[in-house]
């Protein structure tokens, strides 16, 4: 039974309606009535709003089920997306440390780049590919091998951490694995099955996750190897090192990727062969470099030592100088680098200034193919291009045969009285003339010095006179009758010195003057006002030696030439002495040298050391035409007399005695005979060389 809320407003309304049925009430029945309409007319209205009610009521209520069931939604929704949120987190947690690994291979990926740019070495270059790669990859294993000529793979380095197996590199054992053929069989056909050959051949990475599931190539070396080593090879990843060219010019290979924190085993991911073949992009292109860099330094080598031939060749008489001064330098050099005492304690030398002094070495005389030959080896006073003497010969010949002409025209003449004292005065006069040309061929030889009374004869010699019948500027250079233009011919017959100092004979400077600014060099030099004087008289004056004032200018000009050709070259940074230590090899330690009039202070030990080793070169050589050569004790004295002078640094001598390198040489470039005993206590002349012969209980103080 429900319940009506209306129930007793309807009884109400439902007795009002049976008073009105029944007729009473009179005159109130009519308000009576009124007043239940209004009543009913409220009760309706009152019951419409309280329909209103009930139904706003179970909106409310639908309303407040839907909110709780959105609020379940929301709440489900929540708990979902923080449980979304969570693995976010971790995932975003877990990329961040791959960022960060990744960003720390890129960092060393890079520093790999950098210091794989600068090294030097091939044997540490190939050690550091190697190393960086096993590091990016966290490989156990790694193999490095090169491409060779004969279409192989050789095994540069071979390093297993597990087996703590490490050969080639800088390692003490070679790599004793077998070379990886790049043609099989035959050798007709690419060995392709072979996954580091493939790779070499193909130019594309072999990436193997697990070797005993792969059938694609043939693995047959490795598990070789395997047993050999008892190892396990199970991921392996060879990337080929690819240069700018193109031309795979070898191959990493890396074994058995461990992650780290971890004793497993897995195959290398394709983010770490990315790493790799970046690793191996930048390795291939810096041994490229470095493969680019050491063929220019060999064509600069062999630039220089071609150079440095071709000026040894152009005189056979200094044949071997430039090959012998930068041998004898090094032995100095090395000497200096190692010696603990004195001046020298803690000099050392790095790879660049070896460098710098072994061009130097090479170029030190460059200048000298500028230098005229016939200048070089002038062996005579009066040698040019040809020697002279010979043309001097022809002369006396002549007078000799005018004489004996006169002599006999006189008695065909009648002219002479006493045939007999005729032929005396002419054999006499002939005499006076050979006598005359042995003194002036005498005074042709270098050895011998001119007196005031040698000159005086000369000067009479001199004024002997000939004929000339024929035209002397036939047959003649343009450059000859250049000289003779501003000259009048003398006609024929010409009576003519028998010795001359002509016009013709000065030759000038081409243009008036030398080629280069001496300020601009800092050269202080005299330069003489000719270029050379052909003169006989002039030539055969000279006191001591074979060259004039202007060839022994030529002759030290060669120093000269050497300087303003190296400092016209691009050297770089790292070799920017090599003009200081080439061309102070004439200087001496007080400023009287040639051309800058250095000072010890001026110069770098290297100079010093050139100096020297030029200077004993020139004593002990044996093929020089102007001079006999030098014993060892001969030369050693000489040299030491020098050093008394400060010609040559006292140091750098005493060095050169205490280190026993004047006896290496000796053994190496001089004659027999020319090596004798040297008393090298006696020429040394300071107190640290002094101790050093001392304290050295293997070295003698005499050698043979």
């Amino acid at each position: 039974m429900s319940f009506d809320t209306f129930r007793a407003e309807k009884a109400t309304i439902a007795h009002g309606e049976a008073v009105l049925a029944d007729g009473r009430g009179g005159v109130a029945r009519e308000e009576y009535g009124t007043l239940l309409a209004e009543y009913e007319k409220l009760f309706k209205v009152t019951r419409r709003l309280v329909r209103m009610s009930d139904r706003s009521e179970e909106g409310l209520k639908q309303a407040n089920q839907r909110i709780r069931e959105q609020q379940e939604e929301l709440a489900a929704a929540h708990r979902a997306l923080a449980s979304h949120a969570e693995v976010l987190e971790e995932r975003v947690r877990e990329r961040t440390k791959e960022l960060v690994a990744a960003q720390a291979k890129l960092e060393r990926l890079v520093e790999l780049g950098i210091a794989l740019s600068r090294e030097r070495s091939p044997v540490r270059f190939m050690d550091m590919i190697l190393k960086g790669a096993k590091e990016l990859t966290h490989a156990d294993g790694g193999l490095l091998l090169s491409r060779a000529d004969d279409d192989r793979l050789r095994h540069e380095i071979l390093w297993f951490d597990s087996l703590d197996l490490r050969q080639g590199g800088q390692a003490d054992h070679e790599v004793s694995e077998p070379d990886v053929p790049l043609r099989a069989g035959d050798g007709a056909l690419p060995n392709y099955f072979h996954p580091i050959a493939h790779a070499a051949l193909t130019g594309r990475t072999v990436n193997v996750a697990n070797l005993a599931e792969n059938q694609e190539y043939d693995f047959a070396s490795v598990r070789a190897f395997d047993e050999t080593h008892g190892y396990t090879t199970q991921s392996l990843l060879a990337v080929p090192l690819t240069p700018r060219r193109g031309e795979v010019s070898g191959v990493v290979v890396l074994i058995n990727a461990r992650p780290p924190g971890t004793g497993r085993i897995t195959g290398f991911s394709p983010e770490i062969e990315g790493f790799v073949e970046a690793l191996a992009s930048q390795a291939a292109i810096a041994r490229d470099n470095q493969s680019l860099l050491a063929a220019q330094e060999q064509l600069f080598d062999a630039i220089i030592k071609v150079i440095a031939g071709a000026i040894d060749v152009k005189s056979p008489y200094t044949h071997g100088h430039c090959l012998r001064v930068p041998e004898l330098a090094q032995l100095i050099a090395r000497a200096a680098c190692t010696s603990t005492d004195g001046p020298f304690d803690g000099f050392e030398m790095t790879d660049d200034e070896w460098r710098e002094f072994y061009l130097a070495g090479w170029l030190h005389d460059c200048g000298k193919v500028t230098t005229p030959e016939y200048v070089v080896d002038k062996a005579t006073k009066l040698e040019t291009i040809w020697n002279r003497i010979h043309e001097v010969r022809t002369r006396f010949e002549v007078v000799r045969r005018d004489l004996v002409i006169a002599d006999l025209e006189a008695r065909l003449a009648g002219a002479v009285d006493d045939p007999a004292a005729a032929d005396a005065a002419l054999a006499g006069r002939i005499d006076a003339l050979h006598d005359d040309f042995a003194f002036v061929a005498g005074l042709n030889d270098g050895s011998v010095q001119l007196t005031p009374e040698a000159r005086a004869r000369l000067d009479r010699i001199a004024e002997i006179t000939w004929q000339r019948r024929f035209d002397d500027r036939l047959g003649l250079s343009i450059a000859e009758l250049d000289r003779l233009h501003c000259l009048p011919a003398r006609p024929t017959p010409a009576t003519e010195p028998l010795l001359a100092d002509r016009p013709e004979h000065l030759i000038p400077h081409r243009g008036g003057e030398v080629s280069y600014d001496p300020d601009r060099y800092g050269f202080k030099i005299t330069i003489p006002r000719h270029l050379f004087n052909l003169g006989e008289v002039y030539n055969l004056s000279i006191g001591r030696g074979t060259l004039t004032d202007e060839e022994r200018f030529k002759i030290n000009e060669h120093i000269i030439q050497t300087i303003i050709m190296l400092e016209a070259l691009p050297f770089p940074r790292t070799m920017a002495r090599v003009p200081e230590i080439a061309g102070a090899h004439h200087e001496t330690m007080t400023g009287t040298g040639y051309p800058r009039r250095l000072t010890r202070d001026d110069m770098s030990v290297q100079a010093r050391i050139l100096a020297v080793s030029d200077i004993f070169e020139a004593l002990t050589a044996s093929d020089r035409p102007y001079k006999s050569a030098k014993t060892l004790s001969q030369s050693i004295a000489i040299m030491s007399r020098m050093r008394d002078d400060q010609h040559i640094d006292a140091d750098i001598f005493d060095l050169f005695l205490v280190s026993g390198i004047y006896l290496t040489y000796a053994r190496r470039f001089l004659k027999p005979e020319q090596i004798d005993t040297v008393e090298v206590r006696l020429h040394l002349s300071t107190d640290w060389a002094i101790a050093a012969l001392d304290a050295a209980p293997t070295m003698t103080s005499t050698a043979a």
